[in-house]
């Protein structure tokens, strides 16, 4: 059976395991839950469940003090853990060089090229690049499955994809799902179980001992994180996995994304609740940018201007990066860099090359920082962004650059940013927004757009912005226009007629139905936590 057979059908397979319901069948579906692996869910369900809800409801109280005026900072209850010296568990053989990661969604023709790729790694991402329709959870997983057995393969009418032999693929990380996402088509004790925890377990569940025959993994990429507990009970859900599995504890790696503007403050923390299996922290600038939008949503002294201003030389940012980078060397762990967005531009030679020129810039600002490794978006920036971390950077990682000379405080990495919002920067958001929304909702979780690979978190970026430019007093467009409703209402109405023969794009029969969400969560009292919530309810 193909990775993407899948066919709806009446009966469940979860009636033999007590406690648990799969709201939709599909053909094919029994052999990647059977009743071990859904014995599974619901026991990690039961021993985490009630933990998530609380950090979940901590995120809330805390947000609700920056709205009423309080700023980040550093921990005092924790003060001891940063100053102590202390260093996380060695890293394995297979991750000792990431120059080049690149990552995208599950589906059998990406894994079998990102894998095929020449990249270092390949994060196989159920999170911001894959819409959670429960026929592109499946197909992920059965593709992971084939890639770890080594028997995937894919064919087109014009084209057979197989993998490379095992030695010269990209070893393989797995992101799943943040804490606040449900999997609503798994119900435990009538709840639904966290979407991490089912990609988690799930992938563990097949392919753990195959990767260990291997000295591998399951290796995976931890998202949003907010705080030092969060990343704790990651650490008792993954303990929980082990134990089930009858794992080494410490069998599973992690890496975790410092995309959120909480977690900033916390990164010695979350070292050290992970430090016996993390192996680094990443800059996910794309999300951190969303997260500083969200975070400072009713600080009118820190309103961001629009998107293509915010680049990572932004002082915020560039505090951030450094930050990461000496916190990590000086605990025994990478510090990896962030997303290259850009696409090749096949029909515009010196628009490509501007691009190209933009990469380069941006990884040899990474590489000169001491980042030990970069992400890119698609598989021909690889050899780009690889001759710039060869050049300066002979040996596997450079964890002796301890970066010394990094001296940030809580001030730098909140500070605001100079620059403007053009209409077109105003315009460009929306077009990103809707579009990004109408393929999200088709099954599309990553979208070519304009020359840039958008998924959730550049959206998020592009929808956050556009609401906290509406509902902060004063903003205009740099030619005086006022940001207001009417601004809104024009744009979104003149949007068809921009995008043209809106059916041929990525889910444009949905266009309109995008077009109708963005306006109502633009027009919220509050700013909607994630784009994907609302629209989650809109699938399957």
């Amino acid at each position: 059976m193909s990775a993407t057979a899948f066919a709806a059908r009446p009966d469940s397979d979860s009636r033999a395991t007590p406690g648990i319901a799969l709201t939709t069948q599909l053909v094919g579906q029994a052999e990647l839950l059977p009743p071990p692996a859904l014995a599974l869910l619901v026991s990690l369900h039961r021993a985490i469940e009630p933990e998530r809800q609380q950090r979940l409801a901590a995120r809330a109280r805390r947000q609700a003090r920056f709205d009423a005026g309080e700023l980040p900072d550093f921990r005092a209850d924790t003060r001891a853990i940063r100053e102590a010296d202390w260093t996380v568990a060695p890293l394995p053989a297979a991750l000792q060089d990431r120059r080049v990661e690149i990552t995208g969604p599950t589906d059998p023709k990406m894994v079998i090229n990102a894998l095929n790729s020449g990249a270092k790694v390949f994060m196989a991402d159920f999170e911001d690049s894959t819409s959670p329709t429960w026929r592109n959870l499946l197909a992920g997983q059965r593709a992971l499955i084939g890639a770890v057995r080594g028997d995937l393969s894919f064919d087109t009418p014009a084209k057979h994809y197989a993998l490379r032999p095992y030695e010269e693929q990209a070893v393989l990380i797995v992101r799943p799902r943040g804490w606040h996402l449900d999997e609503k088509h798994v119900l435990i004790d009538g709840q639904p179980i966290g979407g991490g925890l089912f990609d988690a377990a799930l992938f563990a569940f097949h392919n753990a001992r195959a990767l260990m025959a291997r000295d591998r993994g399951p290796y995976f990429y931890l998202p949003k994180l907010q705080s030092m507990e969060e990343a704790a009970l990651w650490e008792s859900a993954l303990a929980h996995i082990e134990a089930m599995l009858g794992l080494p504890h410490g069998q599973i790696k992690v890496t975790v994304l410092i995309e959120t503007l909480p977690a900033v403050f916390e990164m010695d923390e979350i070292l050290h609740a992970l430090r016996e299996r993390i192996v680094g922290l990443n800059c996910g600038r794309w999300d951190y940018i969303f997260s500083y939008l969200k975070t400072f949503r009713r600080h009118p002294d820190r309103v961001l201007p629009e998107r293509g201003q915010v680049t990572m030389t932004q002082p915020f940012l560039k505090a951030y990066s450094e930050l990461l980078i000496k916190t990590c060397h000086r605990r025994g762990a990478h510090a990896m860099g962030g997303m290259a967005a850009q696409i090749p531009i096949a029909r515009d030679e010196a628009a490509n090359e501007l691009a190209m020129a933009r990469v380069r810039a941006d990884k040899l600002r990474e590489v000169s920082a001491g980042h030990d490794g970069t992400w890119v978006a698609h598989p021909a920036l690889i050899p780009v962004a690889k001759a710039i971390f060869d050049a300066h950077m002979p040996g596997p990682n450079q964890h002796q650059v301890l970066r010394g000379d990094v001296q940030v405080d809580r001030d730098a990495l909140i500070a605001p940013s100079p620059g403007t919002v053009t209409r077109a920067g105003f315009e460009g958001n929306v077009e990103v927004c809707v579009r990004y929304l109408a393929a999200w909702l088709d099954g599309n979780g990553c979208v070519p757009i304009h020359d840039l690979m958008e998924d959730a978190a550049t959206a998020e970026i592009s929808r956050a912005q556009i609401w906290q430019w509406l509902h902060n007093e004063g903003q205009h467009l740099d030619d005086g226009t006022a940001i207001d409703f009417v601004l809104l209402e024009a744009t979104l109405r003149n949007l068809p007629a921009r995008l043209g023969n809106a059916e041929a794009l990525p889910g444009g029969t949905r266009i309109d139905e995008a077009i109708a969400l963005l306006d109502r969560l633009s027009r919220a009292d509050e700013l909607a936590e994630f784009l994907t919530l609302p629209a989650y309810a809109l699938i399957d």
